[in-house]
């Protein structure tokens, strides 16, 4: 399980509703509006 960096979720990898990969890290998402956030600035949530 990973965390959602936006929400604080945790998301299966596997049932993600989307992933973005920031400096060599993948996030995931739980759904299409955290990762749409999470690209508009990921150097703000990325930890």
């Amino acid at each position: 399980m990973e965390k959602d960096p936006i929400c604080g979720m945790m998301v299966d990898p596997k049932f993600a509703a989307g992933s973005s990969t920031y400096m060599g890290k993948t996030y995931y998402f739980c759904n299409p509006g955290c990762k749409a956030k999470f690209d508009k600035n990921p150097a703000k949530f990325a930890k």
